[in-house]
């Protein structure tokens, strides 16, 4: 297991929130997804075998926010 603290734009309210965390824990091979409203961050839990960051990141635009990588 893997985890990493990754770096999300366009959130702005509690919604915004919920949406991201249910998209990323939605994506095969997160087992966790922490999304902090106020740091603008979400830190995700995975398994690098099952999944990679443009998976998430694509699953992440599919409910209408961005997720950037940090490194």
């Amino acid at each position: 297991m893997q985890t990493e603290t990754l770096k999300v734009e366009g959130m702005s309210c509690s919604h915004c929130q919920a949406a991201v965390t249910k998209a990323l824990r939605g994506v095969a091979g997160v087992s966790e997804a922490n999304v902090d409203l106020d740091r603008g961050q979400a830190t995700v839990a995975f398994d690098p075998a099952k999944t990679d960051f443009a998976q998430m990141a694509a699953a992440v635009d599919e409910a209408g926010y961005t997720l950037v990588s940090t490194r």
